[in-house]
């Protein structure tokens, strides 16, 4: 069966880095775009960013744009999501997905398939 399973949270200060890895297996990884998703204490899961199968076309949430890198590997059915100048409001679960599509990347949650089980981040102040 399909497997997400995330890694590399865990606790960074403010202004430090983090890098959240996310390994796909069961399924054909280049026929996927992929995206990273993060739900905060209290709050409502929301879109970091996403790459299209190629790793060409890319997109982050404003929030983190200038800050954090979305990566993949296809030979490595692995996905990255680089966190830098991390600040405490970015501490949040973090969630990698899979997305059937030939084009393109989609920041809606509904386009996605497959879902993993989530790493935790924490940043303190």
């Amino acid at each position: 069966q399909v497997q997400l399973v995330e890694s590399g949270g865990g606790l960074a200060q403010a202004g430090g880095s983090l890098r959240l890895s996310c390994a796909a297996s069961g399924l054909t990884f280049t026929f996927y775009a992929m995206g990273w998703f993060r739900q905060a204490p209290g709050k409502e899961r929301e879109f970091v960013a996403a790459t299209s199968r190629s790793g060409l076309n890319k997109k982050y949430h404003d929030s983190v744009k200038g800050r954090f890198t979305i990566s993949r590997d296809n030979a490595k059915n692995t996905v990255y999501l680089q966190m830098n100048s991390l600040k405490p409001e970015d501490t949040a679960d973090y969630y990698c997905a899979a997305d059937y599509r030939e084009y393109l990347s989609s920041s809606s949650q509904g386009d996605y398939d497959y879902w993993g089980q989530g790493t935790r981040v924490t940043v303190s102040s």
